[in-house]
């Protein structure tokens, strides 16, 4: 399994509140969670009416897959023009295939 995760910051000139940042993040996380069936999520710089942070995730089988969805989902939110990102973080992890483990393979109820 491969999961990837991001942290994108944002910067929302045309913000002028609180308000209209949140109506500006969610017509942004709904186009994105649309388009890639991604988890997304504002994450942090909440009180910032100007500020955002948002973090996202997508699993799959393949790390090329993975990367490239990333990248798409970067070049996605740059091409909205909702917000300008600033900045941007992401790791892709690879998890082994645990079921070859002993202590994996013995159920919860395997001794009855």
């Amino acid at each position: 399994m491969v999961v990837g995760s991001g942290i994108i910051d944002l910067w929302i000139s045309e913000s002028a509140s609180l308000k209209e940042k949140r109506a500006v993040l969610r017509r942004l996380l709904k186009k994105t969670q649309n388009e890639f069936n991604v988890s997304i999520a504002e994450v942090g710089d909440h009180d910032h009416w100007r500020r955002a942070k948002i973090g996202f995730a997508v699993v799959g089988n393949d790390q090329r897959f993975i990367n490239a969805k990333i990248d798409h989902i970067l070049n996605f939110i740059d091409r909205l023009q909702l917000a300008e990102v600033v900045r941007s973080k992401f790791e892709i992890t690879v998890l082994s295939d645990l079921t070859g483990s002993a202590e994996m393979e013995t159920g919860k109820y395997d001794d009855f």
